[in-house]
């Protein structure tokens, strides 16, 4: 442990994204080398496959096959059993630019956000959506007008979906229809100044934000009252709480998460804590 109550589990990485914990390991993207890898608590090491256009949001079908956002193409990618990387969905003509994180529920429907605009080389913001990807990987249109979604969870009753909006300084939540379809959109917590990037959800129905301008996770009720909070020892991208009893804070930190300069640094590391709260929900 540093003074930060940090432990280290990867690092040398150039960006990391899109953390999911399974099957005793941590999954991550690993977005600007290309590459998904997965860690245990005792910090080894699985190459899990190569994802030549960014990899970043991450789940699964309930066959066990992983599927990949592939931010550059706009498509979720499906990780065959023969290790093959396939095609599962083209959300070129729905996401209006690269596609960001996921998260899929316990049937295989997918719920992927996107940038909405070109924001690495500086371009005017614009809105992008959140497409809704069902198990056959046919795709609608789910949300419009969302202010760079990025994190998202679904509740343990499967009936709610919350989604981080990090140029909206909020989160927002949708109904979950029956058919997967979102509706009754609203304001599930206010974050003032707190910018959301990648999110978490635990078992007393609170929610962890990674804030990727002021650093560190922070730990917010319905309506945005400040819970706690967990510094970092340089920005944070994205959270998960996972392990053995899913009190295990996972965060995602780097100095910087542009593609122009994160593979000359290779800043990102993968850090732990412990939180009295265990995680709840998807992913």
């Amino acid at each position: 442990m540093d003074e930060t109550g940090e432990r280290t589990l990867l690092e040398n990485r150039a960006f990391l994204e899109g953390p999911r914990w399974r099957d005793g390991r941590l999954f991550v993207s690993d977005m600007h080398r290309n590459v998904v890898e997965a860690v245990d608590l005792d910090g080894n090491v699985e190459l899990i496959c190569e994802v030549p256009n960014n990899p970043s949001g991450l789940g699964w079908l309930p066959d066990g096959r992983l599927l990949v956002a592939s931010m550059l193409d706009r498509t979720v990618m499906r990780l065959e059993p023969d290790g093959s990387l396939v095609v599962h969905a083209d959300l070129s003509e729905l996401a209006s630019w690269y596609v960001n994180d996921m998260v899929v529920d316990a049937e295989g429907r997918a719920y992927v956000g996107n940038f909405g605009f070109d924001l690495h080389n500086g371009a005017e913001f614009a809105p992008g959506e959140i497409v809704i990807v069902e198990p056959d990987g046919s795709a609608r249109l789910g949300a419009d007008g969302m202010a760079f979604p990025n994190g998202s969870v679904i509740t343990p009753d499967g009936s709610t979906l919350i989604v981080g909006q990090s140029f909206g300084r909020d989160l927002v939540a949708f109904d979950i229809e029956s058919d997967g379809s979102l509706a009754n959109r609203r304001q599930w917590a206010d974050l003032g100044k707190g910018v959301p990037d990648g999110i978490c959800l635990d078992a007393e129905g609170a929610i962890w934000y990674a804030d990727p301008v002021k650093g560190g996770c922070v730990r917010v009720a319905e309506g945005g009252e400040i819970l706690d909070r967990v510094e970092t020892s340089n920005l944070a991208y994205a959270c998960m709480l996972g392990g053995p009893e899913r009190r295990h804070l996972f965060m995602c930190v780097s100095a910087s998460s542009s593609p122009h300069e994160t593979l000359d640094a290779l800043s990102a590391t993968l850090v732990v804590v412990e939180v009295a709260t265990p995680g709840a929900g998807l992913p």
